[in-house]
C-alpha cells in the first residue's frame, strides 16, 4: 500500500509544526517528531508514557546524511551502512549538537537508521530533516504493525496517521553500537547476527551488559495485556491444559513441530514454519489473543539463530516482570 502524495505532504507539514506523525517503516509503525525540536520530542514521551531516560531512534533519508547527525563516522559504521541501509539496522554513534539531549535520553550517543519503506522515505524527503521515532504504541506494550493498531492504542495523542499498509519485517531494527573499536550487538532485529558477521568478517556478541542505553532494553517490553509464560516446546500443550484447568483463559502459540496436536485452550495460534513469517506476524498474534480475551499466553522460544534470535528476544521481554500497578 502506498500513501497518497497529499497525505505525505500533510504529514511533513505536521512535523514542521511540532506535531506527531505515526508512519510505517519496514519493521513497525513509528511515532515521529522533528528530531531537532525538543518540545516536539518531549510530546513523544508524553504520548507513549515513556520514561524520558529511554533514548529514541533518529530516522534519516539516506546514508549520505549520517555525518550531519553524528560527530564522526568510523569505518565500521560506514561499512554497515553501505551494506544494510536502507534497512532494519540502527547504528549507535556519538551525537552531534544537531541532536537534542531530549532525543537521546540525556546520552552523548544517538541511535540512527535509514528505514526501508517507500512511505517512510517519501516522508523524510518531503520533511527534509531527521525524524525521531520510537514504536507508535504505549510504552512497554505490543508494537504496532498496521495503522489500525496505532489508532486503537494512541488515538488522539497522534496528530496524523500515515497509512502505508502492514509492515513487512514485523520486529524492530537491529541495534549495533559502533562507538568503540569492536562493534556490539545491543538488540537483535531485522538484520540478523549472521548477516552482520558476514559483512564484518568477525563474530559479534549480543552485549546485554553494555552501558549504552538503547530502545527495547526494559525488562518488560513488547507485552500484551495477557501474561506470557514460556516453556519448552514439547511442554506447551501440557502447560496450556494445566493453566486452563486452573481457571485461566489460555491462548497458545503452537510450534510448527506440534502442528495438528490437540490443545486444551481458549485460542490457538498455529505458528508458521518460516521465521520471516513468524516475525512478520508476531505482534499481530499477541494482539489477536488479547482480543480473544486470553489472560495467559503459553509459548516457547524458537531456535536462537537468524530471525529466531530477535523473536526470542521479544518473547522473553513480553514474558518479563511487569511493573506493579
Amino acid at each position: 500500500m502506498t500513501a497518497r502524495t497529499s497525505d505525505i505532504d500533510k504529514a511533513a507539514g505536521v512535523l514542521r509544526g511540532g506535531g506527531l506523525v505515526a508512519f510505517p517503516t519496514e519493521t513497525v509503525y513509528g511515532l515521529g517528531a522533528n528530531a531537532e525540536d525538543p518540545a516536539a520530542v518531549a510530546r513523544i514521551f508524553q504520548a507513549k508514557g515513556r520514561p524520558p531516560s529511554h533514548p529514541l531512534i533518529v530516522h534519516i533519508g539516506g546514508a549520505g546524511l549520517l555525518g550531519d547527525w553524528v560527530q564522526e563516522v568510523p569505518a565500521t559504521a560506514r561499512l554497515l551502512a553501505q551494506h544494510f541501509w536502507p534497512g532494519p539496522l540502527t547504528l549507535v554513534l556519538r551525537r552531534s549538537h544537531r541532536v537534542p539531549l531530549e532525543a537521546t535520553g540525556g546520552l552523548e550517543t544517538v541511535a540512527v537508521r535509514v528505514p526501508e519503506h517507500p512511505v517512510a522515505l517519501a516522508l523524510l524527503a518531503a520533511f527534509g530533516g531527521g525524524v525521531t521515532a520510537p514504536s507508535a504504541n504505549r510504552f512497554g506494550s505490543v508494537s504496532p504493525t498496521t495503522a489500525d493498531h496505532v489508532r486503537a492504542e494512541l488515538g488522539d495523542a497522534v496528530d496524523f496517521v500515515l497509512d502505508g499498509g502492514s509492515c513487512e519485517v514485523g520486529v524492530e531494527s537491529t541495534i549495533v553500537d559502533v562507538t568503540g573499536e569492536i562493534p556490539s550487538l545491543l538488540r537483535p532485529g531485522g538484520v540478523t547476527r549472521e548477516d552482520l558477521e558476514a559483512v564484518l568478517g568477525r563474530p559479534i556478541a549480543l552485549d546485554a551488559a553494555s552501558p549504552v542505553r538503547v530502545p527495547g532494553q526494559h525488562p518488560s517490553h513488547y507485552a500484551p495485556r495477557a501474561r506470557v509464560v514460556l516453556v519448552e516446546p514439547e511442554k506447551v500443550a501440557a502447560e496450556a491444559e494445566r493453566a486452563q484447568d486452573a481457571g485461566h483463559t489460555v491462548g497458545v502459540f503452537l510450534p510448527p513441530a506440534l502442528a495438528g496436536t490437540p490443545v486444551k485452550a481458549h485460542a490457538v495460534v498455529a505458528l508458521p514454519a518460516s521465521m520471516a513469517a513468524y516475525a512478520r506476524g508476531l505482534y499481530g498474534f499477541l494482539r489477536e489473543l488479547d482480543q480473544q480475551g486470553c489472560d495467559l499466553i503459553v509459548a516457547s522460544l524458537p531456535a536462537e539463530e537468524e530471525l529466531g534470535l530477535a523473536i526470542a528476544n521479544r518473547l522473553r521481554r513480553a514474558a518479563g516482570p511487569r511493573p506493579s500497578a
